[in-house]
């Protein structure tokens, strides 16, 4: 038991450490950051969610838009690298935030995409754990603003310009 504490205590200063240069590597080279991030939900109304191996709780699925690629083309990448996803129909634009918790330049375009899953997610470096959740059952540690955004998709709560 003790061994599991070390390695998972190991294993979260890492991924606070590759988090904080990640941050200082877009820092350097992007004026701005920007990202994208979908509410996934599949034929059964799910929502898929992942896990980071270097941030806590449970997320909704996005990525950095890198250069010379649109929004949507990131947001099929980033669907397809963290969870084996395929956008069904068109991806319907919700809002865009200012992300001022990671740094004062970061601003996320979120959409709201209905999907496919061509094949469960394994874990890796990146995604220690994925699946789809009924809404009534999202898993502990699902953070406050993933809540939030499912609040304002189903409007019951207003957009807030923050992330």
């Amino acid at each position: 038991m003790n061994d599991k504490i070390a390695r998972d205590e190991k294993s979260s200063v890492w991924a606070k450490l590759f988090g904080r240069a990640l941050h200082v590597y877009f820092a350097l080279t992007r004026s701005m950051t920007l990202g994208v991030r979908a509410a996934c939900f599949d034929a059964e109304g799910r929502i898929f969610l992942v896990r980071h191996s270097y941030i806590a709780g449970w997320h909704m699925p996005g990525g950095g838009v890198e250069r010379h690629e649109t929004v949507e083309q990131a947001l099929e990448k980033e669907l397809r690298e963290e969870g084996n996803l395929v956008i069904s129909g068109e991806p319907q634009l919700f809002h865009v935030y200012f992300n001022n918790r990671t740094s004062k330049r970061d601003h996320v375009v979120f959409y709201r995409v209905e999907v496919t899953q061509t094949a469960p997610r394994k874990p890796d470096r990146e995604i220690v754990e994925s699946g789809f959740f009924p809404r009534d059952a999202l898993p502990p540690g699902t953070t406050n603003a993933t809540f939030r955004r499912l609040e304002e998709l189903e409007g019951t709560a207003r957009p807030s310009n923050y992330w």
